[in-house]
C-alpha cells in the first residue's frame, strides 16, 4: 500500500466547503436505552423524580429522558458524521423543545445549513450555522437548535 496517503480518509468532518447554504443530510440513528438514561441523570445530577420514579410512568406513559441527554446524544451523533479534524468552536445556539423522547425512542438529527462564510478575521475558517431537528422513529420532532460553529478545511 505504497499509495495509501493519496487515500481519501473516511470518517473526517465536512470542511465548510462542503457546508453551503441549503445543503440538507441525516445522521444515522441512536436508540436510547435504560441504561443510557441513568447513567446520564446519574452523571450530571439530573435527578428529578420524572427521571427516577416509575411511578410516574403511569401518568407519563412511558420512561422520559431529560432534553439535555437527547442534544448531547444528537451532537455525538453530528461529531461522528461530521465534525472530525474541522470543528474548531461551537459559539451560540438557539435550542427548542419541542416534544418528549422516552427510553426506547430512536433518534436521528435532520440538518440543514443556513449560514456559511468565510470568517473575516481567520482566513481559512468559517462560521457555519445549521438547522438541526432531532427527529424519533415515528417521524415527531423532539428538538430543534442553531447551532453556529467555526469550522475549517478538510485536514
Amino acid at each position: 500500500m505504497e499509495k495509501a496517503e493519496k487515500m481519501e480518509t473516511l470518517g473526517l468532518g465536512l470542511g465548510w466547503r462542503d457546508m453551503p447554504v441549503g445543503r440538507k443530510f441525516r445522521t444515522v440513528g441512536r436508540t436510547i436505552t435504560e441504561s443510557d438514561l441513568v447513567n446520564f441523570i446519574s452523571a450530571t445530577g439530573m435527578l428529578e423524580v420524572l427521571f427516577t420514579n416509575v411511578t410516574y410512568q403511569e401518568v407519563i406513559k412511558g420512561r422520559l429522558v431529560p432534553g439535555a441527554l437527547v442534544y448531547s446524544f444528537a451532537e455525538g451523533l453530528l461529531i461522528q458524521a461530521t465534525m472530525q479534524s474541522v470543528g474548531l468552536a461551537f459559539l451560540d445556539m438557539e435550542l427548542t423543545m419541542k416534544g418528549p423522547t422516552r427510553v426506547g425512542d430512536t433518534i436521528h438529527v435532520e440538518v440543514e445549513v443556513i449560514e456559511s462564510r468565510p470568517s473575516k478575521s481567520r482566513p481559512g475558517l468559517a462560521l457555519v450555522r445549521t438547522r438541526n431537528q432531532v427527529v424519533r422513529q415515528d417521524g415527531g420532532v423532539a428538538l430543534e437548535y442553531t447551532p453556529l460553529r467555526m469550522l475549517k478545511e478538510h485536514a
